[in-house]
């Protein structure tokens, strides 16, 4: 039987790809799809908008309405993820959130949802492919050690607003875990001017933004002699959706708490 999914953001880029591959999925049928107020695609079916068939549900701007019928719910969207956490979890639904730049109150309370029972899926980043970079980058700065200067650098299309993306973020936090670094001491966001030498402990961080670039991270380890880079680029949305089907299906035998897609894929 399948697991009844409600997509949060179901008008959007990434909302309409996670429509699409639920309708394409044997293990996932689409049981709502949330927008915000005033969108001018409320009403619509869900199906339609994704550019498939008919999937006979509304875009609505209802949550309990998109719930009613759900098992798991996923996020992508930005605001009021809280209050569409506390809802799901509510209806006993899992969650599985991929919204970057979330506070610290909001991981906070998510967490509190997660002592009371919810199984959630907290990523930056759905990509299996991206989550193995995670992995591997903090194993070449383990191995690597701090004779290697770390460079990161991440490349997004002109309408990404925060800076720099989640994933990256990610990747300077393996790192930082893998050498003892701190991310808020350690991490350099870009360099202007008379900066002096690079110090042998901190990490550059650089965003790029142009065209229509789905994403493009790599983690650059710098010596005198040779360069190692690993790198990761994501040609279409749909490497993000999979793994966030991947991390629904995940869910539907787990114990409450939190997880991210490392424990998805298997690789702690």
């Amino acid at each position: 039987m399948s697991i009844p999914v409600t997509v949060v953001g179901a008008a959007g880029r990434m909302g309409r790809r996670l429509v699409a591959n639920i309708m394409e999925s044997a293990e996932l049928s689409l049981a709502g799809a949330l927008e915000v107020p005033g969108s001018p695609l409320l009403g619509r079916d869900a199906g339609s908008v994704a550019g498939c068939s008919p999937a006979d549900v509304v875009i609505t701007d209802d949550v309990d309405l998109a719930l009613a019928k759900a098992k798991a719910v996923i996020i992508f969207a930005t605001g009021s993820v809280i209050a569409i956490a506390r809802a799901a979890a509510a209806k006993g639904c899992s969650m599985v959130i991929g919204t970057t730049m979330l506070s610290a109150e909001e991981r906070s309370g998510l967490a509190d949802l997660t002592k009371k029972g919810a199984r959630i899926v907290l990523a930056s980043n759905m990509s299996v492919g991206v989550n193995l970079l995670f992995k591997l980058a903090g194993e070449a700065a383990r191995l690597l050690g701090e004779d290697y200067d770390v460079e990161i650098v991440e490349m997004h299309h002109n309408q990404k607003k925060d800076a720099p993306s989640g994933t990256a973020v990610s990747l300077a936090e393996a790192v930082c875990k893998a050498t003892g670094r701190d991310y808020e001491r350690d991490v350099v966001h870009g360099r202007n001017g008379l900066v002096g030498a690079r110090t042998r402990r901190e990490i550059g961080m650089h965003s790029l933004r142009g065209g229509d670039v789905v994403g493009d991270h790599t983690v650059i380890f710098a010596a005198g002699g040779e360069r190692i880079e690993l790198t990761h680029k994501a040609s279409s949305r749909d490497t993000f959706v999979k793994g966030a089907l991947r991390a629904v299906c995940y869910l539907e035998n787990a114990s409450a708490g939190m997880y991210d897609m490392q424990d998805v894929l298997g690789l702690k």
